[in-house]
């Protein structure tokens, strides 16, 4: 287990911070907890403002591919895969991978790429319709952080049951600083638990996960 960072080639999003402060309050967080059209597709205060395929996840597909050694013939899963994008860009990258991925959104999942239909599954993280060992590898960026900490850490045992080995990857929200939480805080919409790198490290511990992660610092 260790950390690395797959996403270095994403571009960094453009946050306007105080906006989205402004406009925040419980009812814009329960409309983005939903995550139907307006998350996705509606105003930037709900999310993410417009969610369109434009390619920048394939050099983050070449990254995992090479990271993890997939090959065709292997099967990832995308835990928390949205419109499926990184899911049709690993199988663009490794032709014969078989990618799958998941999502608790159905607008995002009937708003997916023709390359993934028949792909990605409407489910929950906490009880992934997967056997044990299902997959050579298995991901999940920027979605663990969106249950309550006890759902959290039965979510990466999930993670932890369907992958094969070691092979998995998530990324979640965290900051370094006082500071960085305080900016943290003001923007964020979904995340029902966040805390420190430490404070992460004990979930993993707590739920037996062996794989990689990283995190997302907003800064």
């Amino acid at each position: 287990m260790a950390q690395v960072n797959l996403l270095r080639s994403l571009p960094k999003p453009r946050r306007n911070i105080a906006k989205r402060a402004e406009a925040k309050d419980p009812a814009v967080i329960a409309i983005a907890r939903q995550y139907g059209e307006m998350y996705w597709d509606g105003p930037r205060e709900y999310g993410y403002g417009g969610y369109r395929y434009d390619g920048r996840w394939r050099p983050v597909a070449r990254d995992i591919i090479d990271h993890y050694g997939l090959k065709a013939g292997m099967k990832v899963l995308d835990v928390g895969c949205g419109k499926g994008f990184l899911v049709k860009d690993l199988m663009l990258e490794c032709p014969g991978l078989e990618a799958f991925g998941l999502d608790v959104s159905l607008y995002a999942v009937t708003h997916a790429p023709d390359e993934t239909i028949g792909r990605l599954h409407l489910g929950t993280a906490e009880r992934l319709p997967f056997p044990d060992d299902s997959f050579d590898c298995v991901l999940s960026l920027n979605t663990i952080h969106n249950f309550p900490r006890p759902r959290a850490i039965r979510c990466l045992a999930e993670i932890e049951r369907v992958c094969k080995g070691s092979a998995s990857f998530v990324v979640v929200d965290s900051y370094h600083t006082p500071e960085q939480k305080e900016v943290f805080e003001s923007w964020v919409l979904t995340a029902e638990f966040h805390d420190y790198p430490d404070g992460w490290l004990r979930v993993f511990e707590e739920a037996g996960y062996s794989g990689d992660w990283d995190w997302t610092v907003i800064e």
